[in-house]
């Protein structure tokens, strides 16, 4: 409870940029305070690339996805949660975001903003545990994002469920309603700065226990039939480095 308290007063001074307001001291802090929250929750983070400009920090000509992806392949075997990690790429790297390895010990289920905020009213409406959610951007191109339990990495691949919602970083566009970030997979943790000052910032916390994905599953999958129709297919994010 004492966790659940402290981070709800960090979110109360969050402003919707998601990066903080006052001194830039009071903003790292509350960044490291907000990202050490995830790791706590047991988030795998990773180092990410950060906006520079109009576009990435990165050395990709046009990069596609400009602050949403990490700055190395070996991204998966990098992510952890050690506070004392975490604490040292803060400082050597203070511009930089971070992402979250999903299938490791949660998954993320991505759905368009209409559809998430509809769906997550629709959910709290009926005393359904949702779980962390998190907002990426504003406008056409945002999207929700509600962490869920995973379904895990079994020893037996005979045992792993195949399931065609499954993303992937490089098969993104196959899933422009709902995108289901497992094994392989990644997202970008809050708070995370965006191009054109956009950002990526919790809804709900992540000391909210994480949800069995498939508690939200039909109702995030009706959410999208009613509102991906509404508008022209999304460019998909992140994709493959």
């Amino acid at each position: 409870m004492e966790r659940e308290g402290r981070f709800s007063q960090w979110l109360r001074r969050r402003p919707r940029s998601g990066t903080g307001s006052g001194t830039p001291a009071e903003a790292a802090a509350l960044r490291e305070n907000l990202l050490l929250a995830a790791a706590e929750a047991g988030f795998p983070l990773a180092l990410a690339a950060h906006p520079s400009g109009y576009g990435c920090s990165c050395d990709r000509i046009g990069c596609p996805t400009p602050g949403r992806h990490p700055v190395s392949f070996a991204w998966s075997t990098q992510a952890g949660t050690d506070p004392e990690q975490i604490g040292r790429l803060l400082r050597n790297h203070p511009e930089a975001n971070f992402v979250t390895a999903t299938g490791i010990n949660h998954d993320v289920l991505d759905v368009p903003a209409d559809a998430g905020r509809s769906a997550l009213e629709s959910l709290e409406a009926r005393g359904i545990d949702v779980g962390p959610v998190a907002e990426s951007g504003s406008g056409r191109d945002a999207r929700v994002l509600f962490f869920t339990a995973t379904r895990g990495t079994p020893e037996d691949e005979d045992e792993w469920w195949p399931c065609q919602l499954d993303c992937h970083p490089e098969t993104m566009d196959e899933h422009p309603g709902l995108r289901w970030h497992c094994r392989g997979s990644y997202v970008p943790v809050p708070p995370a700065r965006l191009p054109a000052g956009e950002s990526v910032g919790w809804l709900r916390g992540p000391e909210h226990p994480l949800p069995d994905p498939l508690t939200l599953l039909e109702a995030l999958t009706d959410a999208c039939a009613r509102h991906v129709g509404e508008e022209p297919e999304q460019p998909a994010w992140p994709l493959g480095r």
